[in-house]
């Protein structure tokens, strides 16, 4: 899984970061100022960094002008449009302004590992193999058909595994904003998925929420 460098001087924010990094797999270091950077990347390689602008001892900007070759995502309370150009002039590949959704972090640290394909092309836990390139899913070495519909979900399921996801939450992200139907849908779904790939006890119900599909390193 990738491996992605934290840099934020507040602490707190920077444990719940890389503690929700982690959930879903990912490899995590942590700096808490500027200068500390080069440091980091001169011992470690690195696929993503978190960026943040305002740091001690070397701000952000600053810092982005020794990053070579490493995409960078911004994350900072500065929202002003001149930043953010500055920002993605500098190279960065995305600008997240503070207050965000972990959801919505996670999401687009995934499209940016996808573009600059550092993102795992394939999922195994057990007897199951995702394909989430090919889209295909095999079970004890044979493949297993799935609709589109299920495979995104699955997907979903996997990008954000160890995590609590509402219906709400599975049902904006696998269906989109503009699916017309309820909550029930997803469990009908969650039923087949567990069905066909024996997850009974993989994809867990969350009590009054929704499903979390557990898959601890």
């Amino acid at each position: 899984m990738a491996k992605i460098l934290i840099v934020e001087d507040e602490q707190p924010i920077n444990n719940l970061i890389k503690k929700n990094l982690e959930l879903v797999g990912y490899d995590c270091a942590s700096v808490f100022d500027g200068a500390a950077v080069s440091n980091a990347l001169a011992s470690n390689r690195f696929d993503l960094i978190l960026l943040d602008v305002m740091l001690p001892k070397l701000d952000g900007f600053a810092v982005m002008a020794q990053i070579k070759d490493t995409p960078v995502i911004f994350l900072t309370a500065r929202s002003d449009v001149g930043d953010k150009v500055r920002g993605l002039r500098l190279g960065a590949d995305d600008y997240i302004v503070k207050p965000f959704d972990m959801m919505e972090l996670l999401a687009r640290v995934e499209s940016v590992l996808r573009r600059t394909q550092k993102l795992d092309k394939t999922f195994i836990l057990g007897e199951v193999e995702v394909d989430l390139a090919g889209r295909q899913v095999y079970f004890k070495g044979a493949r297993v058909d799935f609709t589109p519909q299920e495979f995104t979900l699955i997907e979903t399921l996997i990008q954000n595994r160890n995590i609590a996801l509402s219906r709400d939450k599975l049902l904006e992200i696998a269906w989109g904003y503009d699916f017309g139907g309820n909550t029930r849908t997803v469990d009908v779904h969650i039923s087949s998925i567990r069905q066909k790939l024996g997850w009974e006890d993989v994809i867990k119900t969350v009590y009054k929420l929704g499903y979390r599909l557990e898959a601890r390193k």
